[in-house]
């Protein structure tokens, strides 16, 4: 049986995919991405990711005949290599990176007229953690052969062939212009364009596994590294192939609103609203908050669903949560949360309150996309998928629109699958969102816009 590996690092989780030749999950194994906190700067552990994803691939590599390994991030990451590999530790994009290289860079960074890359707090903005790191670490710096994408990273360790990307350069890194297609005015001063290894399309082979890897998994000498993609275009991808393409809620961490065909225009940087690039190069309109973090943060640790009563109770109350909390990025960035009226008295009213908040911050940014006219499609992407009420709450706030959700909680399983079966896209099955037409949400909703704007 022919298979797929996709290798998918989340800000979150770290996953390892089994998916067999129609796009059928045959076995994950998943487990924590650490920061680790020692070194020059907070960090991701990659040789823990490394030596615990050649671990999982033995035991899948006896399940079934590997063809393809497809590497998915996270965005705003990137590792410095020479030829024997990391120069520097792969810096975590949720480092506070002093304020005194803020204002310098805010000077020096392109603008957003032609990178369409808001100026974003902590790393979040790429470019400015590549600046921080070539005039701190100098001498470590000038040692990079390659700046690699981090799903480039990856593919270079697993079969040795460096490559960049489109998706995650078009990610709000400063470094791209996504309507022109072609690295930004940052790239061109710093000379960095040197460093950045030639443009692959995401579904291409880069190579086979090095021998000594093939050795250590048991997988196929034949078995090629993909060239890889960021994680949120990953889950976008399967429903560009649908004219026209449907607005997509992808949900994790992070959870990105994008808009494929939406003019750039309408976009504003104070907003932290961006333009991704997809995996043909094409900028999509996207807006975001860091959805799965603040959830959990109202939620609390005890994470069951919530029932209907508990969700009619911070109705009639007007129990409201205030953005934000997560401290970095989106709509509100810099705002503190708060809760506005009774507090939550149980973990099924806080899962509530946090499933409220959460559809309320998720339409807040379609609107701000203009995702308005009658029929369009709206679909749910990721971990959302799970929540029984989020996609129904979300279709009631949007009664001459059509919401889905997709079968699957993690969109970018299929979209790495069909980097390896290019052309073909697996069976997308959604089911439609039956509006939850509970008393007072409209309600609820202007009272939130009201207390909020």
């Amino acid at each position: 049986m022919s298979a797929t590996i996709v290798l998918d690092i989340g800000k979150t989780n770290v996953k390892l995919v089994l998916l067999d030749a129609q796009g059928a999950v045959l076995a994950e194994q998943r487990s924590a991405n650490t920061i680790l906190r020692d070194g020059p700067y907070p960090h991701h552990d990659t040789e823990r990711i490394w030596e615990w994803m050649l671990d999982r691939m033995c035991d899948f590599a006896q399940k079934a005949e590997i063809d393809a390994i497809v590497p998915v991030t996270h965005g705003a990451t990137a590792a410095l290599v020479d030829d024997e590999g990391l120069v520097l530790p792969v810096l975590d994009y949720e480092y506070e990176l002093p304020a005194s290289q803020q204002t310098h860079y805010a000077v020096e960074r392109p603008p957003y007229s032609a990178t369409h890359s808001p100026l974003l707090p902590a790393g979040l903005n790429l470019g400015r953690q590549l600046v921080w790191q070539s005039h701190t670490f100098p001498k470590q710096f000038r040692r990079a052969r390659h700046i690699l994408m981090y799903p480039q990273y990856w593919a270079w360790r697993l079969c040795g062939v460096a490559a960049s990307e489109i998706t995650s350069l078009g990610c709000h890194t400063d470094l791209w212009q996504p309507s022109r297609k072609q690295y930004s005015s940052l790239v061109d001063r710093t000379g960095w364009n040197r460093l950045f290894a030639p443009m692959r399309p995401a579904w291409t082979a880069l190579g086979t596994l090095k021998p000594e890897i093939v050795a250590r998994t048991g997988l196929p000498e034949n078995c090629r590294v993909l060239c890889g993609i960021h994680d949120s275009n990953a889950s976008l991808l399967r429903h560009l192939t649908v004219t026209p393409p449907p607005a997509v809620l992808s949900t994790g961490t992070w959870v990105i609103a994008a808009a494929p065909g939406a003019p750039l225009d309408a976009l504003h940087e104070q907003a932290d609203m961006l333009a991704n690039s997809d995996a043909m190069g094409h900028p999509v309109p996207s807006m975001r908050f860091m959805g799965g973090r603040e959830f959990a943060e109202l939620a609390g640790p005890h994470t069951e669903p919530c029932s209907l009563a508990d969700l009619q109770a911070m109705i009639d109350q007007f129990t409201l949560a205030l953005p934000c909390f997560a401290a970095t990025g989106g709509p509100f960035a810099g705002l503190t949360g708060s809760i506005v009226g009774p507090a939550p008295s149980s973990s099924g009213q806080r899962y509530a309150l946090a499933t409220l908040y959460c559809v309320l911050m998720s339409d807040y940014c379609l609107d701000a996309l203009g995702v308005k006219a009658e029929g369009t499609a709206i679909v749910v992407e990721g971990s959302f998928t799970g929540n029984p009420w989020f996609a129904r709450l979300l279709a009631a706030l949007r009664p001459h629109q059509k919401v889905s959700s997709t079968d699957d909680s993690s969109g970018t399983a299929s979209g790495a699958w069909m980097l390896h079966h290019w052309g073909r896209a697996p069976a997308n099955n959604k089911r439609a969102a039956t509006p939850l037409h509970l008393p007072g949400w409209d309600d609820y909703k202007q009272r939130w816009l009201k207390v909020l704007l």
